[in-house]
């Protein structure tokens, strides 16, 4: 799958993301991605990229159901799951984050 990086809506002058910025992180191949709402984003020299929004884990690694001990919360017929401030939609063999 191929992806596209767009600009976030704000510039590193805006906001900085990192150590106490308040935003959730996943590890996104070489570097971190900050959890932005319901997407990332990404440092790229003066700027973030948007990234795709992959959860940090496969559904191999966890499964969100109903004993899993994470809130379940509806959206747009389906459940999402909250999951360390964010949340966690299933999607084939990963989970979404929305």
């Amino acid at each position: 799958m191929a992806t596209t990086d767009l600009h976030a809506e704000h510039t590193t002058t805006e906001h900085q993301h990192g150590a106490g910025c308040g935003h959730a992180t996943v590890q996104h191949g070489d570097h971190v991605d900050f959890v932005h709402g319901t997407h990332h984003h990404a440092l790229h020299g003066d700027h973030y990229d948007e990234h795709e929004s992959v959860a940090e884990h496969t559904t191999a690694d966890h499964t969100h159901g109903p004993d899993c001990g994470h809130e379940p919360v509806p959206h747009e017929g389906h459940v999402d799951y909250l999951h360390d401030g964010h949340k966690h939609a299933v999607h084939v063999d990963h989970y979404d984050e929305h």
